[in-house]
This record gives structure tokens, C-alpha cells and sequence, in this order.
């Protein structure tokens, strides 16, 4: 079997070795509600444990990569276990794109706001189409960060930059992100899957042994605290989520 149903994903082999995962929720700007979130771990841990997959491309479908939170369906935990709940099904989601066996390539077109941001810099070669932008909303709503971004963007950018992101919530384009680091390459919108895929065929044709250690050695060495941030960045979105002024944030972002 090469291809794999989801109901808000789109996984399916592009040619040999090389796996295309389509946020599909095009109508929504594939914001993230809870099916999405589930859909893409899913995803990952079954391309991650298909032999037939080498190298995995990551991108959304029509005008945007990702949106973040879907304001129209956000259902707002009402007591620890249901936040906690959902914080670690977005936490699976980074385990299986940053932890797994297998390069991805991120194809990042549109908006990648919030936790579609998180995604794109979950990637570990993410292209940005020259029209894309990005920005953390999280502080301004009173919660926080997931995905181990604490840990990935400092090591990115640097940590002043990473504040001034992560705090300032600014919006940015794929030409700062390039100069910034947050972005591999930048491209024409026109570009954007053809780059993907020939950067995804050139990581299929390597020696899978080699590339699943050089991923592996990589991340225990350059995010030697990543299993950790993400521990905590989970207790600071339950605490934030447990807190009535973000209810009334996010009503009124």
C-alpha cells in the first residue's frame, strides 16, 4: 500500500520514495481543529513506518499552508485533562515530523500562522513560496508556544531574534525568514513544488541508513534540549487554556 486515507490529509506517493502529506482543508486555510491535528501525526507515523517512503514533502492545499487554531471550530477545554489532551496531540504531530527516521520537506505556501507556523519549522528543509508569511499570535492570546519551537527557534535564529517572535508576534515574510534562517530557500509561488520535489528526490536517492542517523545525531545534538522544551511548553498551554482572560482573547482575536 503506498498511498494512506485520512480525512483531513492527503498522503500519497509522488514517485519513488518520495511522499507528498497535503493539509486538506483548503476552505479553512487548513486551519488546525482537532481531526486536522490527529490527521497529521497519523500521517507522519504511517509514511514514517512505510518502506516504500524516503523522503516526505509537506505542504497545504490551496491558498495557505496553515492558519493556525480554527477560530470557527475551537472548542475550548473547560478543565486540565481536556487542555492537557489536546496539547499532546499537537505534540505528537512535531514527535512524528521532527523525531521520525525520515527528511521532510517543507513546501510552505500562504499564511503559516500559530501552530501551522510550528509545522513549517518542524521541517527540516522548509522552502518558502516568496508570497508566504508567518507570525506567532500565542502570547498576545495568553497562551504559549508547542511544537518545540523554544528549543528549534533559538537555534534557528538566535535568541534575541527567537523573543522578538515569539513575544512581539510580528509578522514576517519569506524574505526575512530566508535572512533570518527560519526558511531554507525561498522560491517563486510558481517554483514551489518543483524545488520540493526535486530537494525530496535527491534525499530519496541517499542511503537511508545514513540519513536516518545524520537526522537522528543532528537534532540530539543541535536540540539537546528538545524532549525537555517540549515538556514544558506543554504545562504553559494548559495553564494559559485554564486561564479566563485567554478565553476572552481568543474571542476577540
Amino acid at each position: 500500500m503506498t498511498d494512506f486515507m485520512y480525512e483531513t490529509v492527503l498522503s500519497e506517493i509522488l514517485e519513488d520514495g518520495v511522499r507528498c502529506i497535503t493539509l486538506n482543508r483548503p476552505g479553512s486555510l487548513n486551519a488546525m481543529n482537532r481531526r486536522l491535528i490527529d490527521d497529521v501525526a497519523r500521517a507522519f507515523e504511517d509514511a514514517n513506518a512505510d518502506s516504500k517512503t524516503r523522503a516526505i514533502i509537506f505542504t497545504g492545499a490551496g491558498k495557505a499552508f496553515c492558519a493556525g487554531d480554527d477560530r470557527r471550530e475551537h472548542v475550548h477545554p473547560t478543565c486540565e485533562e481536556e487542555a492537557r489532551d489536546l496539547v499532546c496531540a499537537i505534540q505528537r504531530a512535531t514527535y512524528a515530523i521532527v523525531l521520525n527516521n525520515k527528511p521532510v520537506v517543507g513546501a510552505i505556501n500562504g499564511w503559516a500562522v500559530g501552530g501551522g507556523f510550528e509545522w513549517a519549522i518542524n521541517c527540516d528543509f522548509p522552502i518558502w513560496a516568496e508570497s508566504a508569511r508567518g507570525f506567532f499570535p500565542e502570547v498576545s492570546l495568553n497562551v504559549f508556544v508547542t511544537g518545540g519551537v523554544s528549543s528549534l527557534l533559538p537555534a534557528l535564529v538566535g535568541l534575541n531574534t527567537a523573543r522578538e517572535m515569539l513575544f512581539l508576534g510580528r509578522r514576517y515574510d519569506a524574505t526575512e525568514l530566508r535572512t533570518m534562517g527560519v526558511a531554507w530557500r525561498t522560491v517563486p509561488d510558481q517554483d514551489l513544488m518543483k524545488l520540493s520535489l526535486d530537494t525530496a528526490r535527491r534525499l530519496a536517492a541517499l542511503p537511508p541508513l545514513s540519513v536516518r542517523a545524520m537526522k537522528r545525531v543532528l537534532n540530539a545534538t543541535a536540540l539537546t534540549d528538545l524532549r525537555r522544551a517540549m515538556d514544558l511548553e506543554t504545562e504553559a498551554t494548559i495553564a494559559g487554556f485554564m486561564d479566563p482572560e485567554t478565553t476572552r482573547r481568543l474571542s476577540d482575536f
